[in-house]
C-alpha cells in the first residue's frame, strides 16, 4: 500500500483533470465542480509537476490535451468510472434489503402465512419477503419465485421439491353452532348437521365423502348442506356459524387457537405428504432463500398443529 501511494499522483487532482479534459476548458470545469478557475489551474499544474509531463496546451482560444494528456485521460476516466460504478453497487446493496419471493396457494397465504409472517420478520428483519398468492399450480404459472408452497401432486413442471410436510383434515365449526348440536352429535348423526362443501376445481382436494370413506364411515353425504366455490368463503361460513366444514390443520391453526373454530368428532384423515415446498427449477438457493426454507421447515414440520393440542369436542 505504501508503494502504491508513492506511485499515485495527488488523488484530489484527478477529478479536476477529468472535468477539464472532458470539457476542454478550465473555466467550465470550475463551474461544474463549484471551484474557482484559479483552483482548477493550480490542481492541473500540481498534477503535471507530479507526472513530469505537460497534459494541456494552453492557448489563447482554450486548453487542449497533449498526446500524453489524452493517454492519461483515457486511463483516469475509466478508473474513475469503475470506482463510481462499484460504489453505486455497494450503496444499492446497503440501501435495499435482501429480497425473496414466496409463491403460495391462496388458502395457505391467507390462513397460514399471514398469521405467521410476524415471526419471520422478527427473525429476519433485513429480508424483504414478497408473498405471491395464486390459484394456479406452479407448473402452469410463469410467475418467478424463489420458494413455492403448494399441495403435493399438483403440476410442478421441473421445479425441484425440497421437502414435503404432513397435514390433517378434520371437521370444524364455530362454538355457537356446536352448542346447537352438542347434545346429540356423533359420527352417525353427522348427516343431520348442516355440512359445508368446497367445490374444488382441482382433484387434490378432499371432500366430505372422501373423508368419510378414509375414516371407515358406512355412509356418504353427497352435497347436502351448503356449497361454495371459494375455500376462504366456506371457512368464513363456518366461523359465522352456518355449519360444519372440513378444515386442514395448517390452515385452521390460527382460527382454532383464537377460538373462532372448534374441532368436533375425534376423527381425522392424516396425510404424510400434504404440502410440497419447491425451489425454482435447478437454480441454487440464495442465502436469503435458504433462510426462508429454514423458517418454512420450522413452521410446517416443527410446529405442532393446534388441533393436536386442543380439546376435541364431541
Amino acid at each position: 500500500m505504501e508503494n502504491l501511494r508513492r506511485k499515485l499522483p495527488p488523488l484530489s487532482s484527478l477529478i479536476p483533470f477529468e472535468a477539464a479534459a472532458r470539457l476542454q476548458s478550465f473555466s467550465r470545469a470550475a463551474q461544474e465542480l463549484h471551484l474557482t478557475q484559479t483552483a482548477i489551474s493550480r490542481q492541473i499544474r500540481s498534477l503535471e509537476d507530479n507526472l513530469g509531463v505537460q497534459l494541456f496546451d494552453r492557448k489563447s482560444r482554450g486548453v487542449f490535451l497533449t498526446d500524453s494528456g489524452e493517454s492519461f485521460r483515457l486511463t483516469v476516466t475509466q478508473a474513475l468510472f469503475d470506482i463510481a460504478r462499484q460504489s453505486e453497487k455497494l450503496r444499492e446493496h446497503r440501501a435495499a434489503p435482501s429480497q425473496v419471493v414466496l409463491s403460495s396457494q391462496l388458502v395457505e397465504a391467507f390462513y397460514l402465512f399471514m398469521p405467521a409472517l410476524a415471526s419471520f420478520h422478527q427473525q429476519h428483519p433485513h429480508i424483504e419477503l414478497k408473498l405471491h398468492s395464486t390459484l394456479v399450480a406452479i407448473g402452469d404459472d410463469s410467475e418467478r419465485f424463489d420458494v413455492a408452497v403448494q399441495t403435493l401432486g399438483r403440476a410442478s413442471a421441473d421445479h425441484v421439491l425440497l421437502f414435503s410436510a404432513p397435514d390433517d383434515i378434520f371437521p370444524v365449526c364455530s362454538p355457537s353452532y356446536f352448542k346447537t348440536i352438542s347434545k346429540w352429535l356423533t359420527l352417525d348423526s353427522l348427516p343431520q348437521c348442516r355440512l359445508l362443501h368446497y367445490e374444488a376445481i382441482s382433484q387434490d382436494f378432499v371432500g366430505w365423502d372422501q373423508w368419510l370413506q378414509s375414516i371407515g364411515a358406512p355412509f356418504r353425504v353427497g352435497r347436502q348442506g351448503m356449497s361454495f366455490n371459494s375455500f376462504p368463503v366456506m371457512m368464513q361460513a363456518a366461523v359465522e356459524g352456518h355449519g360444519i366444514a372440513l378444515g386442514w390443520g395448517m390452515t385452521s391453526r390460527q382460527m382454532l387457537a383464537d377460538g373462532r373454530l372448534v374441532r368436533v368428532l375425534d376423527k381425522r384423515l392424516s396425510m404424510a405428504d400434504a404440502l410440497g415446498v419447491y425451489k425454482w427449477h435447478a437454480n441454487p438457493l440464495s442465502p436469503t432463500a435458504r433462510l426462508l426454507v429454514q423458517w418454512l421447515q420450522q413452521l410446517l414440520l416443527e410446529s405442532k398443529p393446534v388441533a393436536e393440542r386442543e380439546q376435541i369436542l364431541a
